[in-house]
């Protein structure tokens, strides 16, 4: 293994200095006995250069960039929460980023090699999934590309996060909604490979289709709202046609709302999949691809449904609506949708527009189903303080999710912060009925390289874990006949 602070490695025997980045050290000599860290320090400058032995609890945070450069985002006193998710935009936001940045540690291999192929920190474990807990690491100090890291130089003591059952929630109606992370089948046929956005291959896209089989099948809901799924019809060999054909190879009754065409032009879109048993679908869909619909944010999808009663006694008409808004990258942003720097990165604008556009459709029933029993479900791409999602709470929405207590629930994890952008806005009426509400942390989590498009993996093929790069949510519901 090349290792790039060799320096570092000669002033662990006590024999000379460490100069990082070219720098010459400010130690002339340095102890060969490592200096303990039972706390996080107040100035990391001081230890540059130096042996240490981290005693201090540390929280695997992120493993985006482990893969690729065998680096993990570690913090002291737990795990990091995206800034948005917590607090409001602007100067809180950026206090929150600042104390982030604080307690963040990064772990490192010590190596130049691109995509190592072992990593020696972890002598052999698998990655660790986000949560878990590192009780010793050992290492020299350094500051590279404005972040201090570890360079990890024996094994880290790691206490691995559980992976969590799937979650239970009352009610005798459940609702889950789940980003797929683009569900594309080539042609359909077995050809056609590699996808636009998904699979490369077959059998990438067999892998993919059976862990998302096992997540739904895990949750076990009544309705699934899906993000991100190929958009190419209602026809058999359809990614959603061939999903549910999937579903209910163990004999279940699962079907999908056929909205006709798109919804939408984009090359992903939103879907809607009911259990027959259990629910009956009302009237035809509902589309909004009007103003930024369509061209941005994906349209929304939709559906009214009855609860099947027993005796011919059916529980109330409730509406369903899929949803998918346009994401935080900044390509093509412009004027009022640039990054500002407030913690909401770009396209919010559009996105605040989206959910007051959104609301307004419901608001004349496009279902012609004259509920006033809606969720409104789906990938906001917006974190839970952000104005996007505060719009929607201003004006009666309520947020399934919202605890005053415990830490934030979370669906995704970037750059090594925890955030919801996958949320479950209800109708004041239908959160009334609202039972339980879970996030499954099958996903988010997880290590990328486990996904269907890494490279070794100790998972089977059907299993749940890192089917997506989304934690699917599932909400339980009161709607039983009276």
């Amino acid at each position: 293994m090349a290792l790039r602070f060799l320096p570092c490695l000669v002033l662990m025997l006590g024999l000379a200095g460490c100069a990082t980045q070219g720098e010459p050290s400010r130690h002339a000599t340095a102890p060969s006995t490592p200096v303990v860290i039972d706390t996080l320090p107040d100035n990391w400058a001081r230890y540059e250069g130096l042996p240490v032995r981290i005693t201090a609890p540390l929280t695997v945070s992120g493993q985006h960039d482990l893969q690729r450069r065998g680096v993990l985002v570690a913090s002291f006193d737990g795990r990091l929460s995206t800034p948005t998710e917590v607090a409001l935009p602007g100067d809180a936001a950026r206090a929150l980023r600042a104390d982030n940045a604080r307690r963040t540690l990064l772990i490192d291999d010590g190596s130049d090699e691109e995509r190592p192929s072992t990593i020696a920190y972890l002598a052999g474990q698998p990655a660790p999934r986000s949560g878990s807990t590192i009780t010793l690491a050992e290492g020299v100090i350094e500051q590279r590309n404005g972040q201090y890291r570890l360079q990890a130089t024996t094994p880290l003591r790691i206490e691995p996060a559980p992976r969590p059952e799937p979650p239970q929630v009352a009610g005798d109606v459940r609702i889950a909604a789940f980003n797929l992370e683009n569900l594309f089948n080539g042609d359909g046929r077995g050809d056609g490979f590699p996808t636009p956005r998904g699979a490369r291959t077959q059998a990438e896209y067999e892998a993919q289709q059976a862990r998302l089989v096992a997540t739904i099948r895990g949750l076990d809901p009544h309705i699934a709202a899906l993000m991100e799924l190929e958009n190419d019809g209602f026809g058999p060999q359809s990614a959603i046609a061939q999903l549910v054909d999937a579903l209910n190879a163990d004999g279940s009754d699962w079907r999908f709302v056929d909205a006709g065409h798109g919804p939408g032009d984009d090359a992903i879109r939103v879907g809607l999949l009911y259990r027959a048993g259990k629910i009956r679908p009302v009237g035809s869909p509902a589309t909004l691809e009007e103003g930024p619909f369509g061209p941005r944010s994906r349209a929304p999808l939709a559906q009214a449904f009855v609860p099947l009663g027993t005796g011919g006694h059916d529980g109330p008409t409730f509406v369903v609506v899929a949803n998918h808004f346009k994401s935080k990258g900044c390509s093509e942003a412009e004027g009022a949708d640039r990054d500002i720097g407030d913690g909401q990165a770009c396209w919010n604008a559009l996105r605040v527009d989206s959910a007051h556009r959104l609301m307004a459709w419901l608001d004349a029933d496009p279902t012609r189903s004259g509920s006033d029993l809606v969720a409104i479900v789906g990938d906001f791409n917006a974190y839970a303080m952000e104005d996007p999602i505060r719009a929607f709470l201003d004006a009666g929405w309520r947020d399934a999710f919202s605890t005053d207590t415990g830490p934030a629930p979370y669906s995704y994890v970037f750059d090594g912060q925890a955030g919801r952008l996958d949320h479950a806005l209800l109708s004041p009426t239908l959160a009334s009925r609202l039972a339980g509400a879970a996030k499954w942390h099958s996903n988010a989590d997880e290590p990328s390289n486990i996904g269907y498009r890494g490279a070794k993996t100790g998972d089977l093929p059907a299993s749940p874990w890192r089917s997506s790069d989304h934690d699917p949510l599932v909400i339980g519901l009161r709607l039983g006949s009276r």
